[in-house]
């Protein structure tokens, strides 16, 4: 039986091509445990425009069949696949790229300056920490004290 990391490498590998075919691009995968359920969760995304439902039923549908073809998990799982959102979780290195010079919400372990979530422009990211401007102020977030970060949406 496939485990976790596995699981989501299988995807992938399942979908490369599809994906392709379609305009579409892998965002991020995650194989997890929610409760009692196993959950392969699956986000697409795409150069122009945003992810509709047929995009996602189509994805799901190939997937679905293919991953019923080689039968990587032994377990009962659920399939989501999904857009990102707007305010999408930037987890990879590409996503940090992709990304650099807009507005994020960055949640940390432990509060700065009575603050456990920081809003700012994203200056630059490395190994150590994460670089945002916060109302003109520059502040270096250490990497080992983000939770996580994710695109601000403002209106």
């Amino acid at each position: 039986m496939a485990k976790g990391k596995k699981v989501v490498e299988v995807a992938e590998e399942i979908l490369a091509g599809f994906l392709r075919e379609n305009g579409l691009t892998l965002y991020d995968a995650e194989y997890v445990k929610e409760g009692p359920d196993r959950v392969l969760r699956i986000y697409i995304d795409k150069e122009e425009g945003y992810i509709g439902t047929e995009e996602c039923e189509k994805v799901s549908r190939y997937l679905s069949e293919k991953m019923d073809e080689l039968d990587p998990i032994e377990e009962n799982y659920v399939l989501e696949v999904s857009s990102p959102g707007l305010d999408r979780e930037l987890r990879k290195e590409e996503h940090f790229q992709k990304y650099m010079g807009e507005l994020v919400e960055v949640s940390l372990y432990k509060a700065i300056d009575g603050e456990k979530k920081l809003m700012g422009r994203m200056i630059s990211k490395d190994e150590t920490c994460l670089k945002i401007d916060v109302e003109g102020k520059e502040i270096c977030l250490e990497n080992d004290q983000i939770t996580k970060v994710n695109l601000a949406v403002t209106i």
